[in-house]
């Protein structure tokens, strides 16, 4: 398995066994050094239908489940 993993907030979970996680990056610009902050979506399979909006998960890279899920939630950090 990987040993990668990222920290994010659960913004969807009406799909079933799916949520959407979305993932803040700061940047910091080149040239003017102003950190901006960035952010992504990533599809995440959750079996068990645990999450709800507003948690704060951690999830890893997977192989493809479904054509847009390539994450898998590993563990519930903070409930909202």
């Amino acid at each position: 398995m990987y040993k990668k993993y990222t920290i994010g907030k659960v913004i969807s979970n009406k799909m079933n066994k799916t949520i959407t996680v979305a993932v803040q990056n700061k940047i910091s610009h080149t040239k003017y050094k102003k950190v901006t902050t960035r952010s992504n979506k990533y599809y995440a399979h959750d079996e068990n239908n645990i999450c709800n909006i507003g948690d704060t998960v951690k999830i890893q890279p997977h192989r493809p489940i479904s054509k847009k899920k390539r994450w898998i939630l590993i563990e519930k950090i903070l409930k909202k």
